[in-house]
């Protein structure tokens, strides 16, 4: 990993060897229909006890999101993604941990920021017209993510030559868009994307190969996996059963080179990660 730090808006975490430790971003979803927790925190005052709980049970990150991005998943006009994020970022953004808005949109992008965000999640790598320009003058962190094609149609037959290549170059050439852009590389970090247009041979293959993706992109790696069709895939359990599951592949991501892992669980997630880092510490000693 090239990046010393991890600048992510008002809050800058290590990431040189020797001081890094993996974060944990904790999902808050404010919408109706996300195929994990939807609807759960649609209220502020759902959303406000949730992000509560999460500062308390040691979250790093706290990603905001008011538009689904599950398989099969309808656009959401603007308006209500701001009706349903902007409220949730003006509660939390004196609350001591750093806040990351999920939406692909330039404008709730720019409105995120004004009110206090410190980090942008996009799920089309900033590749919609005005999303860098939204975001280059800033010193928000921006997640660069790969997904094939759109969430309607994403999981229909997905394929790929060498899916490790070909998403670590889509990611390679979005950093070098970003750092065209003026964006310094401390900002950036780099998901590949599990569940959104790949198969679970797929996303084995990504979990494998995030050492040499972080190392070709020369940045950090954020991995999504809490909860996904691909524990259920592995498991066999349904969607309330996928917390082992889950944990196992938060301990999978960090172990083969994930630095940030965004999860549902976030106190148990905290809890396995603190045994991890206490078995590789105590190989240094």
């Amino acid at each position: 990993m090239k990046t010393n730090y991890f600048q992510c808006g008002r809050f800058r975490f290590p990431m040189a060897a020797g001081q890094f430790r993996p974060l944990v971003m904790g999902i808050l979803n404010v919408t109706p229909d996300s195929f994990s927790d939807g609807g759960q925190f649609h209220s502020i005052d759902m959303a406000m006890s949730h992000a509560e709980q999460m500062i308390a049970d040691g979250v790093d990150i706290i990603d905001i999101g008011g538009e689904s991005s599950r398989p099969g998943a309808q656009p959401l006009p603007l308006e209500e993604e701001l009706r349903r994020v902007m409220p949730v970022i003006y509660a939390l953004r004196d609350c001591g941990k750093p806040l990351s808005v999920d939406t692909y949109k330039p404008e709730v992008m720019r409105e995120a920021l004004h009110a206090g965000a410190d980090m942008i999640n996009d799920i089309n790598g900033f590749r919609l017209e005005g999303a860098l320009t939204a975001v280059n003058q800033s010193d928000c962190a921006l997640c660069i993510m790969h997904m094939l094609k759109d969430p309607r149609t994403m999981q229909d037959s997905p394929e790929y030559r060498d899916v490790a290549q070909d998403v670590t170059l889509f990611l390679q050439e979005r950093v070098s868009a970003m750092e065209e852009a003026g964006v310094d590389r401390n900002r950036i970090c780099v998901d590949p994307g599990f569940g959104f247009g790949k198969t679970v041979e797929h996303n084995l293959a990504l979990l494998r190969n995030l050492e040499r993706m972080s190392e070709e992109t020369g940045v950090p790696v954020l991995a999504g996996v809490s909860r996904k069709s691909m524990i259920g895939a592995i498991t066999g359990r349904p969607l309330e059963q996928r917390l082992a599951g889950s944990l196992a592949a938060a301990l999978a991501a960090i172990a083969h080179g994930a630095a940030i892992v965004r999860v549902h669980d976030v106190a148990e997630t905290v809890d396995a990660l603190k045994v991890w880092m206490a078995v590789e510490q105590s190989k240094q000693g």
